[in-house]
């Protein structure tokens, strides 16, 4: 039993691990669960995705993120997508180790169209933000090893005929938000300007603009969140959900959207 001083405990030569799970580790490694098998990730570079938010509009929901990923210091990568859609009906949205969360991603999607070809149904919009917390609570054994994976999940539930969505820790605990959310490094900023932007029923239009309008102060408060780069034509990626189904916001309109927001504040 480890001493709760980190002391050595009796019987244990010094600096040596009282840890079961340690020995386990180093002595036979075949028997320790899957996902725990991999080294303790602390002091390793490992990018992670930053900011990304999820709101109600008047049609559903919109769904963004930057596009910075960070290594440290460094940028490792300007150009990440960090918002997906992992059905007809929903997107998930994600923070933290980005390797991880790509690949949980892909696991979600992948489960989604699996249970439609067996049951010919698709899950409701609550059953699949379950499944989600349960991948999360998976990878729990990872997220003590600094692997962490925070999403958002959100999508246009066809039973209530309204936009939902559904937030997460790293441990799978879930909750649903009535209105926006956010997370990742950026995540208070984010919040911060949607408190003042966000009203209930926006148009889609609108709701694109308060949503880039978001980030970008994320950006300014936030060194790991990426703000739009006009010159290499890096914007933010947002999608919507409706009844017609998840699509991404074209190119275009983020970029009118952005200026928008920039021309406003210029003009103050």
């Amino acid at each position: 039993m480890t001493d709760p001083l980190h002391l050595p405990v009796a019987g244990t030569p010094f600096g040596a691990s009282p840890s079961f799970a340690d020995l386990v580790r180093r002595e036979r490694p075949e028997a320790f669960p899957a996902g725990m098998q991999q080294p303790a990730a602390t002091g390793l570079a490992i990018p992670h995705g930053t900011t990304v938010l999820g709101m109600k509009f008047a049609d559903g929901i919109v769904v963004a993120g930057d596009r910075r990923a960070t290594s440290g210091n460094l940028i490792a990568d300007p150009k990440m997508r960090k918002v997906f859609a992992a059905d007809q009906f929903s997107a998930i949205a994600i923070a933290g180790a980005a390797g991880q969360a790509v690949e949980i991603v892909k696991l979600f999607q992948l489960e989604l169209e699996h249970y439609e070809k067996i049951t010919g149904d698709r899950l409701s919009l609550e059953g699949k933000a379950n499944r989600l917390a349960q991948m999360i609570r998976t990878n729990f054994p990872m997220a003590l090893q600094g692997l962490v994976v925070v999403p958002l999940f959100g999508g246009f539930d066809e039973r209530r005929a309204e936009g939902r969505i559904f937030y997460y820790d790293a441990t799978g605990g879930r909750w649903e938000e009535d209105d926006f959310q956010t997370t990742g490094s950026g995540g208070q900023p984010a919040k911060n300007s949607l408190k003042k932007r966000w009203t209930p029923g926006l148009s889609r239009q609108d709701a694109v603009r308060v949503a880039v309008e978001a980030l970008i102060d994320a950006a300014e408060d936030d060194s790991a969140t990426g703000g739009p780069d006009a010159v290499r034509r890096i914007w933010p990626v947002v999608m919507t959900v409706t009844s017609g189904g998840a699509e991404d916001v074209a190119e275009t309109d983020v970029a009118a959207a952005v200026e928008a927001v920039l021309s406003a504040r210029g003009a103050r």
